[in-house]
């Protein structure tokens, strides 16, 4: 199993360059992949500052090369909550950082709009100190 960085990923899903698309392409196609955690964060930091993607357009790209059956993530299932709550509304970190900690009793933050907006999705609650 080999492992990958974001720009790997990137490559692959944007195509916005050919050879290193087609790199990226042969090491999907040919290896089972591992894709680390803090990969998966900045992937989609860089679609949606860099690409300008949409929640639901990011969430599609990560869903369909998640279920590859040669890639494997730290804890799928995680991550696919995470993916989840992000369409929901939360800010995809802050979604990422909520799936890892849900079976925490709380979860502290100062961000308003986080606390707002993940009521009721957990039994982790998020609130300020």
């Amino acid at each position: 199993m080999v492992a990958v960085d974001t720009n790997i990923v990137v490559r692959l899903l944007t195509q916005d360059d050919k050879l290193q698309y087609q790199k990226s392409l042969e090491i999907f196609q040919n290896q089972n992949v591992f894709i680390p955690d803090t990969v998966i964060l900045e992937i989609e930091w860089v679609l949606r500052f860099a690409y300008k993607f949409k929640p639901v357009e990011i969430c599609t790209a990560l869903r369909k090369l998640f279920g590859l059956p040669n890639v494997h993530l730290s804890n799928s299932g995680l991550v696919f909550q995470a993916l989840q709550w992000h369409e929901l509304g939360l800010d995809f970190a802050d979604a990422f950082h909520l799936a890892h900690s849900q079976n925490h009793a709380e979860f502290y933050t100062f961000d308003d709009k986080f606390v707002k907006r993940a009521k009721g999705l957990t039994t982790c609650e998020v609130k300020q100190p």
